[in-house]
């Protein structure tokens, strides 16, 4: 996490006298939670826990996930400002116990010190940072402690779990990925060779197409190169993978050229092994397992049921 430690206590357990000026105390289950790190709202419903959040950080419109926006819509879970601009009075006065934020609360630090003054604790996920994808997967069982439902969130990550062992039961294939996005600028954002999505993609049996790419000091999973690097080191590349999670996506081959038409040179597009992910990947922390099927079953041709990659045509 961010370097603060947190300690639980049972519902009907004591606090202890001491427990040191920097451990935040927590009472099991926690309530009323300001989720700003919208990655991990689906860890709460499979938790069964939509009801320890109080207040979001996305309107309900934003929401991919059913269970969120179904609750924001009934009033059960109310807007309470982006992680830059919080509803402080809404969120002081209907009692807001923690905020959950990721990592973009770090261009903000007048935020955190704000509602830590209100009284209102901060935990930063950054589950995305993770290195292996089961490490991104395991964040459900942190949820699971702050909601009393340990059993269920072992449940869960072993059928992660278990997903994956059957993907990397499979042969080896020797096809390259790039997994990538247009920016606005004109740029293209790709994932550093130490990122959770290179890793998955190995385990589903491929190769990231750089293997050498960012530093792995640095806690940023994404840098945007120039066009004529991404040419470069993809161009060969037998499968692309277009990111949608950023910019709401593309959903056919014209599209994509239309971001960048050098792209037409590339062997992925002449012969048709051009993906895309789906809108709600990035708010589907617990999508790793079924993404690494997807990218499974693409490498190698195979026509199984999909959940998080489409083709483009």
């Amino acid at each position: 996490m961010d370097g603060k430690r947190f300690l639980l206590v049972p519902e009907k357990g004591r606090t202890p006298g001491n427990p040191g000026k920097d451990v935040v105390v927590l009472k099991k289950p926690v309530k009323d939670i300001y989720l700003v790190a919208s990655a991990v709202m689906d860890s709460f419903c499979e938790l069964d826990g939509l009801s320890a959040i109080a207040f979001s950080g996305q309107k309900a419109e934003g929401w991919y996930i059913d269970g969120a926006k179904e609750a924001m819509e009934a009033g059960d879970i109310l807007y309470a400002g982006k992680y830059n601009k919080p509803d402080y009075e809404l969120i002081v006065s209907e009692g807001c116990s923690l905020a959950i934020e990721n990592m973009m609360i770090s261009h903000s630090p007048e935020v955190t010190e704000k509602l830590e003054d209100f009284g209102i604790p901060v935990m930063i996920e950054y589950s995305s940072y993770e290195p292996h994808p089961l490490g991104r997967v395991e964040w459900v069982k942190f949820f699971g402690a702050l909601l009393g439902k340990e059993e269920k969130a072992e449940e869960i990550f072993a059928k992660q779990e278990a997903i994956l062992d059957e993907v990397t039961a499979g042969k080896k294939t020797d096809r390259t990925v790039a997994f990538f996005f247009i920016t606005s600028n004109g740029l293209v954002q790709v994932r550093q060779s130490g990122d959770y999505i290179p890793k998955m993609i190995e385990l589903a049996g491929g190769a990231y197409v750089f293997d050498d790419l960012g530093e792995p000091d640095t806690k940023r999973a994404t840098l945007n190169i120039q066009v004529e690097e991404f040419y470069s080191g993809a161009r060969e590349a037998d499968f692309l993978i277009y990111n949608s999670a950023i910019d709401g996506g593309v959903s056919n081959m014209e599209e994509l050229l239309d971001k960048c038409g050098l792209l037409a040179d590339f062997k992925a597009v002449k012969e048709g092994n051009v993906w895309c992910t789906t809108n709600d990947m990035y708010q589907q922390s617990l999508s790793i397992g079924y993404l690494m099927e997807d990218m499974y079953h693409m490498l190698r041709g195979e026509k199984g049921d999909m959940h998080y990659l489409f083709p483009l045509t």
